[in-house]
């Protein structure tokens, strides 16, 4: 047999396979130190970013102590809901451990946190608290103190909401819901789960439905975090790619714990929901603790589709969802039969007004608003600090209750609109103690969800006849003769000044004759006041506002005295405040003392107060206002049921546009705006529109609380006077009445008709 020959290549075929192999090698070189490069490059831009988000801690707002009262306006549910704030965990008996509570037979058992740790019973006549007791002795309890409040974690420019909490403290229910939906093999992959991925497609095939995730919790993280929300091939590869590296440099636990604490949720309003622990008190105003099986499979149910499953928005299709994720849950041995049929058949369960509730979104807001001045707007979501609000968490619930309540109360006897309907009306309110300025409460609409415009700061309306008993207190000032009983002339007739006539009218459309200063301030009567402003001189009403730090340009004419210009509800409590405060000037504050996250003070924000007129003038004007409760505009309170010792006037503008109705208390002062936003008539006055709200409000602020009465300076004094004569009376006076002078000008004659 003959020798067989070797293979020979020519020389442009060895050229070929050496340029070819050499072309595969820096290809090869290439892949590798693209993929190097990458790597360390993707590696640092994680290692910074997760030391971004460790380093951030949420700012949060406190509200102030809590305080719980034997005769409190407060339902078992508020209370609740208050608890639920506190982050107490709810059980079916009593616990042993502070910070729990639980539902006994219509009432509420609990333990308190701190130095309070003995259990107590909460009984209810609704909506009032009937019964405060010891659970050990059963001794009754007039007050019970709480902690301070945790109302809401500030939000960034993205207007992001978001409750950060580790992952030990979330229920494991709640991760379970998540895992299932989402990643049922997140312990087992490292960043990208080919074999979950054929599975999800599987399941997806057979049920028709797109039941299961293809990418995994990893990938989902590293989308939101680190890429642009672009679908296309290179960005999925990029996902892949990224979630293996995440996973290399942290663990399993920090990525659910991250995954859990910003996922997105859905809209509430103009909020994003970020996070179980916020969708859980948004949703359900709840903390996270307590959410029930279904109520954690319906936040699971969410991260797939947030807005198109919106439970608020879309109910049936947000059950469907939740059922789906029970299911899923029970295939996966999470949940026994009997547990998922019951999960299956809970209605939604949700609380339609916990953002505007549990959150007070327009207060925060404002407190946002003031905090400007001090820090920047970008970091002070994420600086960690603890802001102490001013706000009364229970006067802001009540605020926001009376507010809804009181608007449903008109609805009837508004204005209708093309469709036969009447049209709903917005209204604002302030309260505030007045001797600190402190904002105890503020709402700025209906609903945050529907309008994010907050009337009580921003809205500029005419106060209308609310802006009276300054005209009075520019007069005592000016003059120190006048007072309550000083009279004027009510009875048709026309004022001229600076080329132009004005001829006003009551509201009533009736003339009183001659009348004390008392008597028609307390019936709101325009003539005679526009006649007291003619005698002080107008120009010295425009310098009594000023004065007393109010910036809103007004002119001086005789038309001011009906409240022509425009003020915002903040600002008519904060003029009102002087009345309260005895003639003080007080800064309205949202917030008392900033701590940073190591718990030191940084920022005080102290009462800031300057007197701007007399006591006596203040009080005089005050106790005018108080016969404008009993016997005038405002009486319809007493009818109300408000029995305690209240100064108050109603604001109604010539056109009906604004109803207005400010009253305070020694202690508390509040202020109540109704109109339409824009400026059509309302067709009520502010005692139809504006005092229901106000009055729901104060008797569920001041229920079971001190019922102080004001007391006047030392430079006031009272007598019995004959309303005839304006003498001091006699034993045998027909009439006597109690009146308020300055000491230099009480009256010191006797009656000489009945002497």
């Amino acid at each position: 047999m003959g020798q067989k020959k070797g293979r020979k290549y020519s020389r442009r075929r060895l050229r070929i396979v050496v340029f070819s192999l050499s072309l595969l090698s820096v290809l090869l070189l290439g892949i590798a130190g693209f993929l190097v490069y990458h790597t360390l490059r993707f590696t640092a831009l994680i290692d910074v970013r997760l030391r971004g988000e460790e380093a951030k801690r949420p700012t949060w707002v406190y509200a102030r102590p809590f305080e719980l009262r034997r005769g409190q306006r407060l339902s078992k549910d508020d209370l609740v809901s208050l608890l639920n704030d506190l982050g107490y965990r709810q059980k079916p008996t009593l616990g042993e451990e502070p910070g729990c509570f639980a539902l006994v037979n219509e009432e509420v058992h609990l333990r308190r946190r701190g130095a309070f740790p003995a259990p107590i019973a909460v009984a209810f006549k609704e909506p009032w608290i009937s019964e405060i007791r010891a659970l050990r002795g059963n001794e009754p309890l007039d007050r019970v103190p709480f902690e301070p409040v945790p109302v809401a974690t500030l939000f960034g420019e993205d207007r992001a909401k978001k409750r950060w909490v580790a992952l030990e403290a979330i229920p494991k229910h709640v991760r379970d819901a998540v895992l299932t939906t989402e990643d049922r093999r997140f312990y087992d992959h490292t960043g990208f789960d080919p074999i979950g991925i054929a599975r999800a497609l599987v399941t997806d095939l057979r049920s028709g439905e797109l039941e299961q995730g293809a990418s995994t919790l990893t990938q989902q993280l590293v989308k939101n975090y680190f890429l642009t929300p672009e679908r296309t091939f290179r960005r999925k590869l990029l996902e892949a790619y990224l979630a293996v590296i995440l996973e290399s440099r942290t663990r399993k636990n920090d990525i659910l714990e991250l995954y859990l604490n910003d996922v997105y949720l859905g809209q509430r309003g103009s909020f994003g929901i970020h996070g179980v622990a916020q969708a859980a008190q948004i949703f359900f105003g709840k903390d996270l603790k307590n959410l029930t099986v279904p109520e954690a499979a319906l936040i699971a149910a969410l991260i797939r589709s947030p807005n198109s499953s919106n439970p608020f928005n879309h109910p049936e299709a947000a059950l469907g969802r939740r059922n789906v994720v029970i299911d899923q849950m029970h295939k996966t041995g999470l949940l026994a039969e009997a547990e998922a049929a019951t999960g299956r058949g809970t209605p939604l369960g949700l609380v339609e007004g916990a953002v505007d509730q549990g959150e007070a979104p327009y207060f925060i807001d404002a407190l946002r608003g003031e905090l400007l001045a001090t820090y920047d707007a970008a970091r002070i979501p994420s600086l960690g600090l603890r802001i102490q609000s001013t706000m009364d968490r229970h006067l802001q619930s009540a605020a926001q209750k009376a507010l809804v309540e009181g608007l449903d109360e008109i609805q009837g006897r508004l204005p209708r609109g093309a469709s036969g309907l009447p049209q709903a009306a917005q209204a604002a309110l302030v309260a505030m103690r007045p001797a600190t300025g402190d904002v105890l409460a503020l709402v700025g609409a209906r609903s945050y969800g529907a309008s994010q415009f907050n009337r009580a700061t921003e809205a500029r309306r005419q106060p209308g006849s609310a802006f009276k008993p300054f005209v009075y207190l520019a007069a005592f000032e000016h003059d120190s003769t006048l007072g309550p009983t000083t009279t004027v002339k009510d009875e048709p007739r026309t004022f001229r000044q600076g080329g132009r006539s004005w001829t006003p009218s009551n509201y009533t459309g009736r003339f009183e004759g001659t009348v004390s200063y008392r008597r028609a301030l307390a019936l709101s009567l325009n003539v005679a006041t526009a006649s007291v402003g003619e005698k002080v001189g107008f120009e010295r009403v425009v310098e009594l506002w000023h004065s007393i730090g109010m910036e809103s340009r007004i002119e001086p004419y005789p038309s001011l005295v009906l409240g022509s210009f425009e003020v915002t509800p903040l600002e008519l409590a904060t003029a009102f405040a002087v009345l309260a405060d005895g003639g003080k000037r007080v800064e309205p504050r949202f917030f008392t003392s900033v701590e940073d996250a190591s718990g030191n003070k940084v920022a005080e924000n102290r009462p800031r107060s300057r007197s701007v007129v007399s006591p006596e003038s203040a009080y005089l004007v005050t106790d005018m206002l108080r016969t404008a409760i009993d016997a005038g505009t405002g009486r319809e309170i007493r009818s109300r049921g408000l029995t305690v010792d209240v100064a108050g006037k109603t604001g109604t503008t010539n056109d009906t546009k604004d109803a207005w109705f400010v009253g305070y208390t020694p202690e508390l002062l509040a202020v109540v705006w109704v109109g339409y936003d824009d400026n059509r008539e309302l067709g009520l006055s502010g005692a139809e529109a504006a005092l229901p709200i106000w009055a729901r409000f104060m008797k569920a602020a001041l229920a079971g609380g001190n019922k102080d009465s004001f007391i006047p300076p030392a430079g006031i004094v009272a007598a019995e006077i004959d309303p005839a004569t304006g003498k001091r009376a006699t034993k045998s006076c027909p009439r006597r009445v109690r009146e308020v002078f300055r000491k230099e000008v009480a009256p010191r004659e006797m009656c000489p008709l009945h002497g």
